[in-house]
């Protein structure tokens, strides 16, 4: 492992002065993700700045909406009262992340900011211009089983990993940042990128700035939501195709709608197409399949992954059916 210096920091300034100050300084909390990366050589930090020790951990109502804090430990989110009673999308998709014994470290912000699995990206010997700009996608013309069908480049077809960011995806979730200059309020789906020509950055975040917190606001999908996974195994493994899908219906006719895909494309997927079709709809099967082919239009396939096209069909129609029954945590 590459030497680097270690800072442990109590307070939020200074967290962010020194990862400022510093281009090759990152943020450490859970290190579920990081630690691996260093490991591997893929991740290189000069300096790690310890925020274990900020007050960043509660988890507690707002106006309109709850508050997540950027350390609280994904087991405490997914087990939260306040959580599984208006949010039960998110308590379903942390549940349905890793193992319980990741969860106990991993954290909100650790969990939005974590990298691809893309076994290329992980194997320094291979080409892969996320890990080195410039270098080429050996995925492409490889393995790629586990790869984007969606809003892929040339450059690059990884997928983002997380179930979590899936959720808040269809729940509005808006991050909130501080940094050198300030504060800002991102939401979810401007927060990771699209891989275009630079998909060696993963979000919109600048050197030293901090994810503070996750909003969630008010949300009419407490009831009529569902989270599912489709991966090889049933614990402890990525996912092939996930969605996270959450309706508002009122006499059989669906008011509002959320659809959400994972495993699919390099940042959690919103399926905007699709909503629009389920609102003002009937609940029935040819409603939801109809959706279900909005949501993969203009997919494009690669050797080894053509099958996620109808497997995220599929996976859709099945999640929109579970969530209109209703569900619980």
């Amino acid at each position: 492992m590459k030497p680097f210096a270690y800072v442990r920091s109590t307070d939020r300034d200074t967290a962010i002065q020194t990862a400022a100050s510093d281009r090759r300084a990152m943020f450490i909390a859970g290190g579920t993700n990081l630690i691996d990366l260093m490991k591997e050589g893929v991740a290189l930090p000069d300096r790690l700045v310890d925020i274990t020790q900020l007050d960043l951990i509660k988890i507690e109502a707002i106006p309109n909406g709850l508050r997540i804090g950027a350390l609280a430990r994904n087991s405490d989110t997914a087990n939260h009262p306040l959580v599984r009673e208006r949010y039960p999308l998110l308590s379903q998709a942390l549940l349905a992340g890793a193992s319980p014994q990741l969860r106990n470290m991993a954290t909100t912000g650790g969990n939005l900011m974590q990298r691809t699995r893309c076994y290329y990206f992980y194997d320094t010997a291979m080409p892969c211009n996320k890990r080195q700009p410039g270098s080429g996608c050996a995925a492409i013309e490889g393995y790629n089983r586990i790869h984007a069908i969606l809003g892929a480049s040339d450059r690059c077809i990884a997928t983002h990993p997380s179930d979590m960011c899936v959720a808040l995806v269809a729940l509005d979730a808006v991050i909130q940042v501080e940094g050198p200059k300030g504060k800002r309020a991102i939401p979810i789906t401007e927060f990771h990128r699209l891989p275009e020509d630079t998909p060696e950055i993963d979000t919109v975040l600048q050197q030293g700035e901090l994810i503070v917190a996750v909003d969630l606001p008010s949300s009419p999908f407490a009831s009529l939501s569902h989270y599912l996974k489709v991966r090889d195994r049933a614990s402890y493994a990525f996912a092939l195709v996930s969605v996270a899908a959450a309706l508002d219906i009122n006499n059989n006719t669906i008011r509002a709608a959320r659809i959400a895909l994972g495993g699919v494309a390099h940042k959690p997927w919103r399926a905007e197409e699709a909503e629009k079709i389920l609102v003002g709809a009937k609940v029935n099967e040819q409603t939801f399949m109809a959706a279900a082919d909005a949501a993969v239009r203009g997919a494009k396939p690669y050797k080894y992954n053509a099958f996620k096209v109808e497997m995220a069909k599929r996976a859709v129609v099945r999640a929109l059916t579970t969530a209109a029954q209703g569900t619980s945590v």
